[in-house]
């Protein structure tokens, strides 16, 4: 029983469970302070029906159990993207004891908008008044008891990163939900709008069945959200509800010359900015913060995007510097591993299953991980500290230029770790036509599972520069990801993205625990897939590899073990030996004329087409296909030594292989995600144009570099 199986079993035995929704704006510290209440309890999965991820967390605390689920970072509840509509539907249809609301406590006011639409739902509610300490460090003075009992909101301050705070804000929900503390009212419109909403209060309370709060429904119906009046469809009394409100918002548009919903956001600000006038009090700061001398440079028009660049640069270069050496002691320790198991099992099918099967398999993988763990920490880093949120400022009028959304510079980042979470970061971009084109051009980001191949390959035919091919492959799929987005921006897609606005996170200094957790998280989904999805397809691939058996008129000279007496390149130079009489074989031969274009004999071939379950794959396939009738009684060399001595192997036949692999569709986990965010069409289309642009770009690679070779 893991961690979390052991908290939730805690948490029934618990005298009183507690179901808390942790909401807030994006960049408010809302994931920092779900580590700090739940820990190492946490378990990741998707909301219903959709692929947005959705996280959970377990807490024990005073005889209470606490669930928390974290709840994707929004500035509203009206449903404009994916994201507003799940976190309004989670707490409008699960109906959580409790909603936690983070609060930025430089941005007050913004803030705050969220906030009062929650407090309007009339769920309990507590506020985490996070980031004080660089509140304070701005000169910004917040009198919390004040502010809380101007707005009716129980409000308790907190450090994320360091935990301050995290014993009062449990002891304030507790206090909550047991209703011992009574602080409670709603936010007021001003004495001509209050009534109008009442009214209409009124009328949708006269149908018990009707779920929404008659308060803040009644609010939404008045801004004219279009989910809004869809749902007041359903009403007992539509007819004279839906007169009633078309009555209303006639009645504030003529009244203020505005549209109703602006006149409502107007209220709503100027109830919160009355409030914040009477609890704050900011000190003039005599000279410019840290994070504004730090944006004069990196923001700067010139400097930015050079710096930007030059930073992808050192993490890549750094990645594959560092990484090596742990490397190759893995390299080593699998090395002696499989010595130790071929002097322990006896010669036959169960070795071979082992050896070449499992060891050989998923021990070529695992050899990555510490490459993986430099990167995922590199960027955890920055994106920490708020360095990533200004690399999407930085590229949005570049972006511009391609037809994409500033905004889909988030997902494109996520895209170098995983395909899947990125095309679901896709979700927060509001316009369907950015989503589509941003979902469309992420498989060309090279994800972390593309990482291993790209170091195989660089340090086995081009260990001087092998850093730099790396990082070309990275800087190509960009490129690449630019083109195609111009280009159907131009045709399938037509039109100009919306504007693009974002709030800068004040830079911060990352603590060591909130970027170790963020790169666990990521190592684990890795060490999961190794441990399921390679092991799998690595027992497949032995299988098709190793049987059918030839007969012995076409198999090589055997020995009374059963294993070939002969390495694998002298068998080649005699006759057919045992691969190409396998299953495995006989589909490489099909594919053959199609990949030998290309400069990919059938081996290669067989590689690529595993790599639709995860790329990592394709590692694990050459591990396999390469230790095939090795000698008993001999060490086996490394993956990366096995390649380089094969003949049909080459620098140019590396590269052209590197780019299939860049450019070829992602794995079938990331096609299921495209298929549930756009459907079949699109993926169709995305499977393709991938295929054919893959196909296409590296016959091109290959066959002008043999072209320039022979004429050398």
């Amino acid at each position: 029983m893991d961690a979390v199986q052991i908290e939730e079993a805690e948490i029934e035995t618990s005298s009183k469970i507690i179901r808390i929704a942790l909401a807030g704006n994006p960049n408010s510290g809302k994931t920092t302070l779900f580590n700090a209440l739940t820990g190492s309890h946490h378990r990741v999965g998707n909301y219903p029906g959709v692929t947005v991820e959705k996280r959970e967390g377990y807490r024990n605390y005073k005889g209470y159990g606490f669930l928390i689920t974290d709840l994707p970072g929004i500035y509203s509840l009206t449903a404009y993207s994916i994201d507003e509509m799940i976190a309004r539907d989670f707490i409008l249809e699960e109906k959580p004891d409790l909603i936690l609301d983070v609060l930025d406590s430089t941005n007050l006011e913004r803030n705050l908008y969220l906030c009062l639409q929650f407090q309007e739902l009339g769920l309990p509610l507590v506020a985490a008044m996070n980031m004080t300490d660089e509140a304070k460090s701005k000169g910004i003075q917040i009198d919390t008891d004040l502010l809380s009992q101007s707005l009716g909101i129980p409000m308790v301050k907190t450090i994320g990163p360091k935990g301050v705070g995290i014993s009062d804000l449990l002891d304030t929900v507790i206090a909550v939900v047991e209703k011992r503390n009574t602080l409670k009212k709603y936010p007021s419109y001003g004495g001509e709008i209050d009534p109008l909403i009442d009214s209409l209060a009124e009328i949708l309370a006269g149908d018990p069945h009707f779920a929404p709060p008659p308060r803040w429904f009644a609010a939404k119906l008045l801004e004219k959200d279009p989910a809004a009046w869809e749902r007041a469809a359903k009403h007992r009394d539509k007819t004279e509800l839906l007169a009633k409100v078309q009555e209303k918002v006639a009645w504030i548009e003529k009244h203020f010359g505005k549209k109703a919903e602006i006149i409502l956001s107007d209220q709503r600000y100027g109830y919160i900015h009355g409030a914040v006038k009477e609890a704050v009090r900011k000190e003039p700061l005599s000279k410019h913060t840290l994070s504004e001398k730090t944006d004069k440079i990196l923001l700067n028009r010139v400097l930015g995007l050079p710096i930007f660049l030059f930073v992808l640069w050192g993490v890549f270069k750094l990645t594959f510097t560092l990484g090596e050496y742990p490397m190759l002691w893995l390299e080593s320790l699998f090395a002696g591993l499989t010595g130790v198991l071929e002097s322990l099992i006896p010669p036959g099918i169960i070795r071979s299953l082992v050896v070449d099967g499992i060891v050989g398999g998923v021990g070529g993988v695992f050899s990555f991980v510490p490459l993986i763990i430099i990167l995922f920490f590199c960027i955890s880093f920055l994106e920490d500290t708020g360095y990533i949120s200004r690399a999407a400022f930085i590229s949005d009028r570049f972006l511009h230029l391609f037809g994409l959304h500033g905004q889909s510079f988030m997902p494109m980042i996520l895209g170098f770790g995983c395909s899947v979470p990125a095309i679901m970061a896709a979700r927060t971009l509001k316009s369907k036509r950015d989503r589509l084109i941003t979902i469309f051009i992420i498989p060309f980001m090279s994800c972390g599972a593309k990482l291993p191949v790209y170091v195989l390959l660089a340090a086995a035919f081009f260990p001087r520069n092998a850093g730099n091919m790396v990082m070309l492959m990275y800087i190509i799929g960009v490129a690449l990801a630019l083109l195609a987005s111009l280009t159907i921006s131009k045709t399938v897609l037509k039109g100009k993205s919306t504007p693009f606005v974002m709030e800068l996170p004040p830079y911060r200094l990352p603590t060591l625990r909130g970027v170790l957790w963020h790169v666990w998280e990521k190592i684990w989904h890795y060490i999961k897939k190794a441990g399921t999805v390679i092991l799998l397809s690595s027992l497949l691939i032995w299988f098709i590899t190793t049987f059918p058996a030839p007969p012995p008129a076409d198999s090589v000279q055997v020995a009374e073990t059963g294993q070939i007496s002969a390495p694998l390149t002298q068998q080649r130079q005699e006759e057919p030996d045992l691969l190409s009489y396998s299953f495995a074989g006989r589909i490489g031969r099909v594919l053959e004329p199609v990949v030998r274009p290309l400069g990919f004999d059938w081996k290669i071939g067989v590689a690529t087409i595993t790599g639709f379950a995860a790329k990592e794959v394709i590692v694990s396939t050459l591990g396999v296909l390469y230790k095939v009738g090795a000698e008993e009684t001999e060490e086996s060399e490394s993956l990366r030594e096995a390649i380089r001595q094969d003949s049909n192997f080459s620098p140019l036949t590396a590269l052209s292989l590197m780019l299939f692999i860049l450019i070829m569709p992602p794995c079938f986990a990331a096609l299921a995600t495209v298929k549930a965010e756009t459907g079949w069409k699109w993926l169709g289309l995305m499977i393709g144009f991938s295929l054919a642009l893959a196909w296409i770009a590296s016959f091109i690679v290959y066959q002008t570099g043999s072209l320039i070779l022979a004429l050398l």
